[in-house]
């Protein structure tokens, strides 16, 4: 049994079960069913009080405690899926996923996972944290986003991992190729609501996340409630009627950088949800995915203390993506 602790944020919400879901750490991946579940089992404290109505009115500011079971046995197939393997150790291991690859099962992706090639790489040998279908899952990135990720081996590396995630201090930053120019001179990007303009020609992007009313699939920029989530970027280079940009994350929501740079009237090229359509090449328009790559990622070992630092170069696909449009310029 495992203990997860976390304060409910001072927004209003009328029923207990909405604020646990709207404010429990995204890296417990702990699903709205899955929190349902553990209300109804008196699994949940409020303040240090066990509650089990789902529709309790929450306490502002309250502090939550969740007691997490050990996870069931996983009945999924090990498979012996090539992995890019960055660093390992007796707690971790730090991963180059390539894009089309799908993170953890689902319906309709119940194999061909990177949980898939985990189990048979470390022989089931996971931290049991993330439940059934996570095991070892700390964070991810989209299935047709390449890049870094770290996996927990251990259940108290796993721990230590997401509560750097969870205080956001682990260092991630991810190369994207976008529609247009984010430029900091621009009066158009600067009247968005939500982005400002840093020092040393940064635009920052704040504001809510939300799952969107009518498309489930997607994640609304909101001004009240919503997760909040805050995207630093910087222009690398200009290619011609698009650029490549470096985008830092302060906070790790669900297509954060794909929802934000879309509001920001700059949709990554080939996001097929975010992106819209512009007037680019016939050959970049074809771009399969969407034009994002975990290029950074730091963080402190969760046993060790160490200060690690880890760098992907650019997927070739992304590389020529870049090539294509700097004949452009």
């Amino acid at each position: 049994m495992t203990r997860l602790t976390f304060h409910l944020s001072a927004a209003p919400q009328p029923r207990l079960d909405k604020a646990l879901a709207r404010d429990v750490p995204e890296e417990a991946a702990l699903s709205r069913s899955r929190l349902a579940k553990l209300l109804e089992a008196g699994a949940v404290r409020m303040n240090g009080a066990v509650v089990t109505d789902a529709k309790a009115r929450p306490a502002p500011e309250a502090v939550i405690e969740i007691d997490l079971p050990e996870a069931a046995p996983s009945h999924m197939e090990a498979e012996a899926i090539p992995l890019d393997i960055a660093f390992e150790d007796d707690a971790l291991i730090v991963l180059n996923k390539p894009a089309g690859m799908v993170v953890h099962p689902a319906p309709g992706t119940p194999s061909g996972t990177l949980v898939n090639a985990l189990l048979h790489h470390f022989d089931g040998a996971l931290s049991g944290v993330g439940g059934v279908s996570r095991p070892g899952i700390v964070h991810r990135i989209d299935k047709d986003t390449s890049g870094l990720l770290v996996i927990a081996k251990t259940d108290a590396a796993h721990h230590g991992l997401a509560a750097q995630f969870a205080a956001h201090s682990a260092h991630r930053v991810y190369r994207a190729v976008c529609y247009g120019v984010p430029d900091v001179g621009d009066p158009r990007l600067i009247g968005v609501r939500g982005v400002s303009v840093e020092p040393g020609g940064v635009v920052k992007i704040t504001s809510g996340l939300a799952r969107h009313r009518t498309d489930r699939q997607r994640q609304a920029v909101t001004f009240e409630g919503g997760r909040h989530a805050v995207t630093r970027l910087k222009v690398i280079e200009r290619l011609g009627g698009a650029a490549l940009v470096a985008c830092q994350l302060e906070t790790g929501r669900t297509h954060q950088i794909r929802a934000h740079l879309a509001h920001a009237g700059h949709g990554l090229i080939g996001d097929p949800v975010y992106g819209g359509r512009r007037k680019l090449r016939a050959d970049v328009q074809g771009f399969s995915r969407q034009a994002l790559h975990a290029a950074e990622l730091g963080f402190t070992h969760p046993v060790t203390g160490d200060a690690l630092r880890f760098q992907a170069p650019d997927p070739q696909d992304l590389r020529d993506l870049i090539a294509h449009l700097r004949t452009e310029v």
